[in-house]
């Protein structure tokens, strides 16, 4: 059973807010009835500290990366590294090829 705090949030009138103590309550309790049952949970949180929690209450997989969060990160930090000024180093560059 795979948990969407971003949806259950919006569904709970606590939107943009899955770390609401309501909404927390209820991931933790769903964790908790999944495991019982015998079955994997998981989520998905982009959170070092609730993806630690969701762990430590017994969640078996964790997403702890969006894929355009991730592409936006790697993509600042070489227009950062590639700036005008910022020539600094390129030569240690490992590439793709």
């Amino acid at each position: 059973m795979f948990f969407g705090p971003a949806d259950l949030s919006a569904s709970m009138d606590h939107r943009g807010q899955p770390g609401h103590p309501e909404v927390q309550k209820v991931i933790l309790d769903g964790i908790a009835t999944v495991r019982a049952a015998g079955k994997a949970a998981g989520i998905l949180a982009t959170d070092p500290a609730l993806a630690q929690q969701y762990l430590d209450a017994g969640a078996l997989f964790v997403a702890v990366g969006v894929d355009t969060t991730l592409l936006v990160k790697a993509a600042s930090g070489l227009v950062q590294r590639f700036s005008v000024g910022a020539s600094k180093g390129l030569a240690a560059a490992s590439g793709g090829y």
